[in-house]
């Protein structure tokens, strides 16, 4: 019991001094002198600050909106206004003599068989060359 009464007389004497150094000072103003200190309040001068910044950004994304909602209903306006294109008819293909489908026939099976001879000249230095 003596040493509960210890342990408790102890932390009394602990805590006072530890109290004592938690207490800040605080500065009251002299009378006569300004309350206002500039220094005082920088937090609340930057939260107004960003407020006002954002205030004027969300009113320049405003009037963005409505530009580019003027302008798409301008641009509408005027494709509504533009008389339509004419159609125009497909090309018709060309119409050719017999004589001249049997000359182009002709050509073409010519062209034909001149490729397939140089094709067939490389195949076969390729195949020559394979057989090294």
């Amino acid at each position: 019991m003596i040493a509960l009464r210890a342990l408790a007389a102890v932390f009394v004497l602990a805590a006072a001094p530890a109290q004592a150094q938690v207490q800040t000072w605080q500065p009251q103003p002299r009378p006569g002198a300004s309350a206002y200190d500039p220094d005082r309040y920088p937090a609340d001068q930057h939260h107004y600050e960003m407020d006002r910044l954002r205030a004027q950004a969300n009113q320049r994304e405003a009037f963005a909106r409505q530009v580019e909602t003027e302008t798409r209903l301008s641009r509408l306006r005027l494709e509504t206004a533009r008389p339509p294109e004419p159609l125009q008819p497909a090309p018709s293909r060309a119409l050719r003599s017999p004589g001249e489908e049997q000359v182009l026939r002709l050509s073409s099976g010519e062209r034909r068989r001149a490729t397939a001879v140089g094709v067939g000249q490389i195949d076969a230095w390729l195949d020559r060359s394979g057989q090294r």
